[in-house]
């Protein structure tokens, strides 16, 4: 994967932040900040690679959920409410280092849920983001079905295998594997059970990125995204199954990157939707 034209690869500097928040690299001065939602049984550090990409345009803050990587010995929370609840409480309560600039906000799966439901709360505090992009989730008021969670193990790590965004050698690796689960089905509870409780709109823009063969979304199920803003939609759809964005980083990136406040990108209320070449 390569960056994007113009873009520059920053050196990494040791993680800093707060135990909710990873910043893997330094932003310019006074850049737009944004906030990623990683998704069901992911970690801060699967976004790495954009944070890196983005580090010349953006001061990149990824979400880590508790009962993973440095947080392992925290418990798990199931539901994406009292989660939302909780990193918002931290952002507001630290606004000054947190919320003291323009900012946008992304999620990818479960992460979709979580920040559009952060963006709405920070919203009501009086801390509106610059724009919402979500990733591989049908809009909320659109139930995602499902029981995995209650399923035994085999079934759940065959739903792993099915989304493919695990190391097949970690789903392999029995010593691994048990480590990983319990998180990775707490995450699934949170993601199965939530329930949209209503909102008012948004007013920024939001953008919803999916992958054609996703098993988990369909451009329908994004597409009603829409009804979730006042503000400008777009719909993108790329090559790939639910972890497109892998493949597809310097795109991804470049998506994020107009939603920026410091990009002075303007677009249209609804754009037409264009599937991206593979």
């Amino acid at each position: 994967m390569t960056a994007p034209a113009g873009a520059r690869r920053r050196v990494a500097a040791p993680p800093t932040g707060t135990r909710w928040l990873r910043r893997f690299h330094t932003a310019p001065a006074g850049a737009p900040r944004l906030l990623v939602f990683p998704h069901a049984g992911g970690n801060a550090s699967y976004f790495h690679p954009f944070s890196s990409a983005l580090a010349d345009r953006a001061d990149v803050l990824v979400v880590q959920y508790p009962g993973r990587q440095e947080r392992f010995g925290e418990p798990c929370v199931e539901s994406l409410h009292e989660l939302a609840d909780l990193v918002t409480a931290e952002l507001v309560q630290d606004r000054t280092s947190h919320l003291d600039r323009p900012f946008g906000v992304f999620g990818h799966s479960m992460g979709a849920s979580l920040a559009f439901e952060v963006a709405c709360r920070l919203r009501d505090a009086g801390f509106p983001p610059a724009a919402l992009t979500v990733s591989g989730r049908r809009a909320p008021s659109i139930p995602a079905p499902g029981a995995v969670h209650l399923a035994d193990d085999d079934l759940l790590v065959a739903d792993m295998r099915l989304l493919g965004g695990t190391d097949g050698q970690m789903l392999d690796n029995p010593e691994l594997l048990a480590a990983i689960l319990p998180a990775v089905r707490s995450d699934y509870v949170a993601t199965e059970t939530y329930r949209f409780r209503g909102a008012t709109p948004l007013d920024c823009p939001v953008t919803a990125l999916i992958g054609d063969a996703d098993p988990r979304v369909d451009e329908p199920q994004a597409l009603a995204w829409r009804a979730h803003t006042t503000g400008a939609f777009r719909l993108r759809v790329y090559a790939g199954g639910h972890f497109y964005l892998r493949p597809h980083l310097d795109a991804v990136v470049s998506e994020l990157c107009a939603g920026l406040p410091a990009t002075g990108a303007d677009t249209p209320e609804i754009t037409p939707i264009r599937k991206d070449p593979s």
